[in-house]
């Protein structure tokens, strides 16, 4: 029997919004969403209908199945029910930043020509791009709206349109399908133990804008059936204090969030954090002194991963329960395999010895086991908007920008993306590598590299590095 919105009662879902009537069946009256900066606590069983309610009101301002709805709202349960809304209507969700400005709003309105922008009132860059665009303007969901809806599509239907920069500089849509976005899902879910557990109440200070506030954040808490507490925005004495008033046992957060709680007197932090069961980073790597810093503070663990819009978007992960390894993003989760390869897509460990005169042309090193990273797996994105371009090959690899080593344990560890890469006298040296050790030197606390020529006449331009101390 089909519940009234349309999701099997049993079996794996089909659709990204079964999952919230999922959880909706198995405990209605469990907290699903306690929005902090808003002070409004959703159930399962309200969160669902709401869902309901907003896929009703889309269709009726003239969403159709396949149109792209772009939600243009800040960390809170609007957006959640917005996001997920469009995609039970059959539509195709556009989660975009609320902050980014209108020559950026226009770019992606001009890619993806959405049917409807939802926004909050004050936000004039929405109001003036998107009706010129053929755009109908909405306001934010009504939360306490309830109705029940059939989920319209799933499968191989896009759910998810996410831009992401990447290495082109300019905005690319990233399809992902209702398939994918549940492959990852489950792929994590299947780590033991597992991130997100039923009774977690997992907090959420980064963009659910962005793939891993959304996948990994959110759905994942939607495929648990857990409770996300949401932040519009990080300050570390609010999260200090949210993480003791909300009993929140698991957060997710970018590396730069975990430095900047280490600047809490240490006896804050620790009561802040004395009931957390995990802390996950991801988005940039991890430096190993923060890691081991704020496990002295703490006596916590940082688990690290890796992963990518177009990935949906883990990749690898620590394991979680043993020691974090420095420097690592884990291994390839269950059900997705990974291995390195050069320029072409062959495997390093296939690749003869290169050619001394083409060797600092190639990312890829085999006598150093370097390579670009490639995956293949079913939570792999269609390719790019709106032709499917640049997806996995005919083999179902996807080659990434990133390079990377596997150690004697086959952890992956990242050393940098391959559009960063500078020749030095025939070596491929990475701004990372710069940066790893600059940040050993006690008197920096963060640096970053960039690179510019030289006029020293050499065959190829000698880089200057620079780096800016922070902190003496």
């Amino acid at each position: 029997m089909d519940s009234p919105t349309g999701s099997p009662q049993d079996g794996p879902p089909h659709h990204v919004a079964d999952l919230v009537a999922r959880a909706a069946r198995r405990t209605p009256d469990a907290a699903a969403i306690v929005d902090v900066t808003s002070g409004t606590t959703l159930s399962w069983a309200q969160f669902d209908a709401a869902v309901s309610a907003e896929a009703d009101r889309l269709r009726e301002a003239g969403a159709r199945a396949g149109d792209r709805v772009l939600v243009r709202l800040g960390n809170g349960a609007a957006f959640c029910v917005s996001v997920l809304g469009a995609m039970r209507a059959g539509a195709v969700s556009v989660p975009f930043g609320p902050v980014a400005v209108a020559r950026e709003l226009e770019i992606v309105l001009d890619d993806c020509r959405p049917a409807i922008v939802v926004a909050a009132e004050g936000d004039d860059a929405a109001h003036r791009c998107g009706p010129p665009r053929g755009a109908a303007l909405l306001p934010p969901p009504d939360l306490h709206a309830a109705a029940a809806v059939d989920a319209v599509g799933g499968g191989e239907d896009m759910a998810l349109l996410i831009y992401t920069s990447g290495t082109t500089g300019r905005p690319r849509g990233v399809q992902l399908t209702h398939r994918a976005v549940l492959a990852n899902r489950e792929q994590t879910a299947a780590l033991r133990p597992a991130p997100v557990l039923p009774v977690d109440r997992i907090l959420l200070s980064i963009p659910l804008f962005h793939v891993f506030g959304l996948g990994a954040g959110l759905l994942q808490v939607c495929w648990a059936g857990a409770t996300v507490v949401l932040t519009e925005r990080f300050d570390p004495t609010h999260v200090a204090d949210v993480l003791v008033r909300e009993r929140v046992s698991g957060m997710a957060g970018v590396p730069s969030m975990f430095r900047a709680l280490l600047e809490l007197p240490p006896d804050d932090l620790r009561v802040a954090t004395g009931g957390l069961r995990l802390c996950t980073s991801g988005g940039a790597p991890l430096p190993p002194q923060w890691l081991d810093e704020f496990r002295a503070v703490t006596g916590m663990a940082i688990y690290e991963g890796y992963g990518l819009t177009e990935a949906g978007p883990v990749l690898t992960m620590n394991p979680i329960g043993g020691p974090p390894k420095p420097g690592s993003v884990g291994r390839a989760l269950p059900g997705l395999e990974l291995r390195l390869v050069d320029r072409e897509g062959r495997p390093i460990e296939a690749v003869a010895d290169p050619d001394p005169e083409d060797i600092d042309e190639d990312v890829s090193d085999p006598a150093g086991d370097t390579g670009l990273v490639a995956v293949r797996g079913p939570n792999l994105f269609s390719g790019y908007w709106p032709d499917g371009d640049g997806g996995p090959d005919a083999d179902g690899w996807f080659r990434t920008a990133d390079v990377g080593f596997l150690d004697h344990d086959g952890d992956l560890h990242l050393v940098d993306r391959s559009s960063d890469l500078v020749i030095v006298n025939g070596f491929n040296v990475y701004p990372r590598e710069v940066e790893s050790v600059l940040a050993e030197l006690p008197a920096v606390a963060e640096a970053a590299v960039v690179v510019f020529p030289t006029r020293t006449p050499v065959r190829r331009s000698r880089p200057c590095w620079c780096a800016r101390r922070v902190r003496s």
